[in-house]
C-alpha cells in the first residue's frame, strides 16, 4: 500500500511513518480508472495548499515541529466537531504539552486499541499502547486522523486561555476547566444528567 511505502512518502517529503494526516478531506473529482498514487498526490497536494507555507514556522513559534502540529490537528479533529471550540481544545493540549502533563485523549485511545467499540473501559485507560496518551507522556507518534482546514488552523493558533480541562457536555459541545477541582465538578454534573 501506498501510504506506508517509504519511497511514495519520501517522495512527497512525508514523515517514513505514514500519510494519516496528510491526506486532506475534501471533496475531489477523478476519473474511475486513476492509479492511487494519483489519488493521494492530489490529497497530498490540497493539505500544502490548505497550510500553506506558514504552517511549519506557526508551528515553530508554538515549540512544535510541523509534524507534531498536524499531529496535533488530528487530536483536536477527533476531540470536537464544534469549529468555535477547535482552539480551546488545542489550548487545552498544549497548556498540558507545556507543563508536562499527560494530554488523556479518548480518541488516542481508541485509536490505539484494535475493533471498533467506542466504549472506553477503565482498562483501556492503562492499557499502554504506543498512542494511549494516557500512559505516554507528549503527543502520540502520529497523527490519529486527517485533520481538516479548522483544526489545522487551531492547532497553529490556539486560544489564549490558560484551560487545563475540558468534558463533553453529552450535546457535542464541552466544558472547559483551569483546575482539577472544577473539572471534576464537571465532570460529576454530566455524569449525573446521563444516568
Amino acid at each position: 500500500c501506498l501510504l506506508e511505502d517509504r519511497r511514495f512518502l519520501a517522495s512527497e517529503d512525508l514523515p517514513p511513518e505514514g500519510a494519516e494526516g496528510y491526506l486532506f478531506p475534501d471533496t475531489y473529482t477523478f476519473p474511475l480508472a486513476t492509479p492511487q498514487a494519483r489519488i493521494l498526490r492530489g490529497m497530498i497536494h490540497r493539505f500544502r495548499e490548505v497550510t500553506g507555507v506558514d504552517f511549519a514556522r506557526r508551528a515553530a513559534d508554538l515549540g512544535l515541529t510541523e509534524q507534531q502540529a498536524v499531529t496535533l490537528a488530528s487530536l483536536i479533529e477527533s476531540e470536537t466537531g464544534r469549529e468555535q471550540e477547535r482552539r480551546l481544545v488545542a489550548a487545552v493540549f498544549l497548556n498540558r504539552l507545556h507543563i508536562g502533563m499527560p494530554l488523556q485523549s479518548d480518541p488516542t485511545v481508541l485509536y490505539g486499541r484494535p475493533g471498533h467499540d467506542r466504549t472506553i473501559t477503565h482498562a483501556d485507560l492503562h492499557r499502554p499502547t504506543p498512542y494511549n496518551t494516557y500512559t505516554i507522556p507528549g503527543l502520540p507518534p502520529t497523527p490519529i486522523a486527517n485533520p481538516g482546514r479548522a483544526a489545522l488552523e487551531a492547532a497553529v493558533d490556539p486560544a489564549p486561555v490558560d484551560y487545563l480541562y475540558f468534558v463533553g457536555r453529552g450535546d457535542g459541545t464541552h466544558e472547559f476547566s483551569r483546575t482539577l477541582a472544577a473539572h471534576a465538578t464537571a465532570v460529576a454534573r454530566y455524569q449525573r444528567q446521563r444516568h
